[in-house]
């Protein structure tokens, strides 16, 4: 089983208490998961690089897996390719391409699209040294994401899902075109309830029973992207009583 547990960068305004909160989580956390995967601002909220925050976790934690986003509505081709290239160098396990929200003061958009983004990266050589993954939501019109399956990345991570229906359909259309998939999921608590009704989000079919569901997830995929933005210390007590 692969359990990666989701980071939100702090804000670059944000004082040196709330890195220092960062860290201490990650060194609680990882003790729990498999991996890291660190966002990006997808709202277009400035925070510190994922790739500062992920490069120093792996230097940290150089067995755990560790992932980051990256968003490419501000950036070109070049920009990218070097953002990759320098996650390379700091031996990250994979990149998660989307497109994110223009900066809340930079309204300024390069017109690249995750899908070519990933294409011309692999096509320039990039995937044979690191993983890059495509978003997905979780119930796709699989005719419309035919450019993402098409650029070739090495998997998708889906939008967060609340059944195990929509990770198997997911898993027989991707699965034996060799793709990996990373379901999304929201941890239930109702510290979260916000972010899942922001989401439109039913998790009562295993809001009382999460570990079951999580243990029928990852017999689909092997692999899964576990979030809880509003309530850390749930989480950290779920994946402790699933790895004892």
């Amino acid at each position: 089983m692969t359990i990666r547990y989701e980071i939100n960068p702090p804000k670059v305004t944000d004082p040196l208490s709330r890195i220092e909160l960062l860290n201490e989580r990650i060194e609680q956390i990882s003790t729990f998961c498999d991996g890291i995967h660190v966002t990006d601002s997808v709202l277009g909220i400035e925070r510190i690089s994922p790739l500062i925050i992920g490069a120093e976790i792996k230097q940290k934690y150089p067995k755990l897996n560790v992932t980051i986003s990256l968003r490419v509505i501000d950036k070109t081709i070049p920009q990218i390719t070097d953002f990759v290239d320098a996650a390379i160098h700091a031996n990250l396990d994979g990149v998660l391409v989307l497109m994110g929200d223009p900066s809340t003061d930079n309204y300024y958009k390069s017109g690249v699209v995750p899908s070519f983004a990933v294409n011309s990266l692999i096509k320039n050589g990039f995937g044979k040294n690191i993983s890059l993954y495509l978003s997905l939501p979780s119930k796709p019109n699989f005719e419309k994401i035919s450019k993402k399956v098409n650029s070739t990345p090495n998997g998708f991570v889906t939008q967060v899902v609340h059944d195990a229906s929509q990770v198997k359909r997911l898993h027989d259309y991707l699965s034996p075109k060799s793709f990996k998939i990373i379901p999304c999921l929201l941890f239930p608590s109702p510290k979260n309830s916000r972010s899942a009704e922001f989401l439109k989000l039913d998790w009562s079919n295993y809001e009382d029973d999460f570990s079951s569901f999580v243990l029928k997830i990852e017999n689909i995929t092997g692999d899964l992207l576990l979030t809880s933005p509003n309530d850390f210390k749930g989480a950290l007590d779920f994946l402790t009583r699933l790895q004892n």
